[in-house]
């Protein structure tokens, strides 16, 4: 803990008026950090849709609301709204951005194809530039150790149990850098678990259907026990930090720490298993939608292929007529 006191204080001093769900809409404060940088993501984005329309190509707008509105307008909405202003306030509205930013996020983001945009937007020969660039990072062994699914999906396990039973959470309360780090992280993780199993983008890790289907659900009993695990913890999560706020102004309308992280475990374990469950659908619908578009082929290939074999028939059975000599009849003034 000497380490992260080396770093910027959080303001936490400030007394806040109750916090209601009205509160989310009109409480705001910007985290400068991130929101320039959520500002550049989203800007760079729009550009390659802006370069590609201009060179005639199309990009479904799906994908780009999906990006820009879901995606990174969500990672605006939870760390600059109400819910930022209140996360280190009750642990239930860290809980709700908590889940945002490792599920919510990184699914839309994956959504929006950002790395496809790239790959067909920018600059660069087969030798140099920045869409070469890209290519090595993506064919990096770097790359391909952590988008590992086996690897991908222990990190996304571990890391809740990482940061609410250790030194971590008390570090995120005291730290705007530790703070700010581990909004980053949320999404990171999140982004290297889900971004292989939607298989849009051209990124390594991808694997079939159904071990896709089987890693989604086996998050949903980690986010049942983990959410049960907080709900019936005796000792409070980051109790020192929530304990001095009762003492202070805010003390009159906080509810008990007890209660408080009950609530948060409710919603981990609640959104985890809807945010978990949509995933399913969306890949369960991918699946089918690659079965039917893979059958398709298959039936245009034989048809082909039919087509082939009955003109080679008609071919062989000219070829045949032509080069069979004519039949000799009986002349009937002969003899």
């Amino acid at each position: 803990m000497e380490i992260l006191a080396a770093f910027t204080p959080l303001d936490t001093g400030s007394a806040l008026p109750e916090f209601t769900l009205g509160k989310v809409f009109t409480e705001w404060s910007l985290d400068p950090f991130l929101f320039v940088a959520a500002i550049w993501v989203t800007g760079l984005y729009l550009i390659g849709v802006v370069v590609l329309h201009r060179r005639g190509d199309h990009w479904p707008i799906g994908r780009t609301l999906a990006f820009v509105v879901a995606g990174m307008g969500g990672f605006l909405f939870v760390t600059s709204s109400g819910v930022s202003t209140y996360d280190t306030t009750l642990i239930s509205v860290h809980m709700v951005q908590h889940m945002v930013l490792s599920m919510w996020v990184p699914l839309f983001l994956a959504l929006g194809a950002p790395v496809t945009l790239a790959l067909r937007t920018l600059p660069g020969t087969s030798s140099r530039g920045p869409r070469r660039w890209l290519l090595v990072a993506l064919h990096s062994r770097v790359a391909a150790v952590l988008s590992f699914a086996p690897l991908a999906f222990t990190l996304y396990v571990i890391s809740p149990w990482a940061l609410y039973f250790s030194s971590w959470y008390d570090g995120s309360l005291s730290s705007t850098f530790v703070h700010e780090m581990m909004h980053i992280h949320l999404v990171t993780v999140g982004a290297l678990f889900f971004w292989p199993l939607l298989g849009i983008d051209p990124v390594p890790g991808r694997v079939g259907y159904p071990f896709r289907l089987i890693l989604i659900f086996l998050t949903l009993p980690f986010h049942a026990f983990l959410g049960i695990t907080i709900m019936d913890q005796k000792t409070v999560i980051g109790e020192s930090h929530y304990r001095q706020l009762r003492e202070g102004p805010m003390g009159d309308w906080l509810p008990s720490m007890a209660s408080d992280q009950h609530l948060a475990g409710g919603i981990l374990w609640a959104s985890g298993d809807l945010i978990g469950l949509v995933f399913f659908g969306v890949l369960f619908t991918q699946w089918v939608r690659s079965s039917m578009a893979e059958a398709k082929r298959e039936d245009r290939r034989l048809d082909r292929e039919e087509a082939r074999a009955a003109a080679g028939s008609v071919s062989e059975e000219r070829v045949t007529s032509v080069s069979k000599p004519p039949r000799e009849t009986a002349d009937p003034n002969a003899g």
